[in-house]
């Protein structure tokens, strides 16, 4: 693993820091309403991680997917910020980087201004934040702020700090159990991120 000082660490938002499923689930809904498209909330929800270009594509023709993306977009940052809410352990695990004399950056698949629209919402301060990329996709942003560990939830997550030689740390808030994640090649999973600060610890310790 690489050995980058400072210790920087990645985290992915969706399912991994925060709980945004109801926002989300909000500005599909308006925007089915809209458009007269049946949008399937709950199975959208069900599989956050990739941008939403990929998950429109199931509900549009492909030559309406970047203004449906688009419009999505504008209405999730009015009407889906609301409803966000951190998950278990996720300000403590930030504030275990910190104490630590670390850095926090997010690096997302989700649009990078609605994201910091999220971060402000529920007062998570990180030091920085990349957006609009997923799977090995996040690995350039991993290299760029010298990751050594990355955190989320989805198998993308794990190829992403893997191809960024980070340390891959996986929790099973999102879609895929700890048997998936560990087989995408995490090399540890936690049931959440109340677990976190402890496995740091241990982690920093190990790496001397």
């Amino acid at each position: 693993m690489t050995t980058q000082t400072p210790l920087t660490v990645g985290f992915d938002l969706d399912m991994t820091l925060i709980d945004s499923r109801s926002g989300i689930a909000r500005a599909y809904e308006l925007l089915a309403e809209e458009t007269g498209t049946a949008i399937d909330t709950a199975l959208v929800v069900s599989r956050l991680g990739p941008p939403v270009e990929i998950e429109m594509a199931n509900w549009f023709p492909a030559d309406q997917v970047p203004a449906m993306s688009d419009r999505y977009r504008q209405l999730y940052a009015v009407h889906g910020v609301a409803g966000v809410v951190p998950l278990p352990g996720a300000v403590d695990a930030l504030a275990a980087v910190r104490a630590a004399g670390g850095r926090s950056v997010v690096v997302t698949g989700k649009y990078a201004p609605n994201a910091r629209l999220n971060l402000d919402a529920v007062a998570m301060r990180v030091d920085a934040l990349h957006g609009n990329v997923f799977g090995t996709g996040k690995a350039d942003a991993l290299r760029a702020e010298g990751a050594r560990v990355y955190v989320g939830d989805h198998l993308g997550d794990v190829e992403g700090a893997r191809e960024a030689d980070a340390y891959a740390v996986a929790v099973t808030t999102g879609p895929y159990d700890a048997a998936s994640l560990r087989a995408a090649g995490a090399d540890v999973v936690l049931a959440d991120l109340t677990e976190f600060p402890a496995w740091l610890v241990g982690y920093l310790a190990d790496q001397g």
